[in-house]
């Protein structure tokens, strides 16, 4: 699981960077789609599963909540954009401003890391998360949890509700948070080893499907976060790391700044 933290982690960089070329858009003119065209709708394809497998950790470990993971996720948040925005002010102080300074204090609001807020809210959700999913039996989890995709995907991805159209809310976060947990509460880990090529088929035809969307609907709608497809493919993609066997401290240390990673780019 640390391993596909620190993965996830690379392919927030690759979607950031792929996306701030601007993605191919053909509205369904396939004959002008190019090869460099496809090439950069199948990066996003692949990598599109990112934010979505970083939040399916939290929810198969289980938010714990406690004053002391809110004060240090705060804290971590608060020193990021401070002290960069601090280290800025001093190279241009002709491009930054002591209000500026003030705001990025502020990053539970006056910020454009929409994710800071949405996981800060899943994290005061999570003890009515945990124990709201936890008091179910596995047949009401799974009915549970299947309508709860569902109406995401038809009345937010497809019929783009303002709730959540592309995926981008702390909705979508609860989503593939209960994801999480359902696959560790009710998956055998042994059962999903002996499907390996079945999950691999399973994440290959949903990434493939991702980049056939993409060829009709608009970018932002083909790679939302709650399109089917990629729900899908970041399903299959955590249970192949799930069924992995292996201990590293190397990966476990690396993993602890995966999220100092998003904060510093961005």
């Amino acid at each position: 699981m640390e391993l596909l933290r620190i993965v996830s982690m690379l392919l927030v960089l690759i979607v950031h960077a792929n996306g701030a070329l601007g993605l191919p858009e053909l509205f369904g003119n396939i004959s002008s789609c190019t090869t460099y065209d496809l090439g950069r709708l199948t990066v996003e394809a692949v990598a599109i599963v990112c934010v979505n497998c970083f939040t399916m950790i939290s929810g198969y470990f289980g938010i714990k909540l406690r004053w002391r993971g809110i004060g240090s996720y705060l804290f971590e948040c608060v020193f990021y954009a401070v002290g960069i925005y601090s280290l800025l002010w001093l190279l241009y102080p002709d491009k930054l401003s002591f209000g500026g300074w003030c705001e990025s204090w502020l990053v539970l609001t006056h910020t454009d890391l929409w994710y800071v807020p949405a996981y800060f809210g899943l994290m005061l959700l999570s003890p009515i998360l945990n124990r709201s999913f936890e008091a179910l039996s596995r047949r009401q989890a799974s009915v549970w949890l299947a309508l709860f995709t569902g109406f995401n995907v038809w009345c937010g991805w497809w019929w783009q509700g303002s709730f959540n159209p592309t995926g981008y809310t702390i909705i979508q976060l609860v989503l593939v948070y209960l994801l999480g947990r359902y696959l560790r509460l009710y998956v055998d880990v042994d059962t999903l080893r002996k499907n390996r090529r079945t999950i691999a088929t399973v994440y290959l035809a949903s990434t493939v499907c991702t980049i056939v969307l993409a060829f009709f609907l608009p970018s932002r709608q083909a790679f939302a976060y709650n399109s089917p497809f990629v729900l899908l493919s970041t399903a299959s993609l955590f249970m192949l790391f799930a069924t992995m066997k292996f201990t590293s401290r190397t990966v476990n240390y690396a993993a602890r700044s995966a999220f100092a990673v998003y904060l510093i780019h961005k």
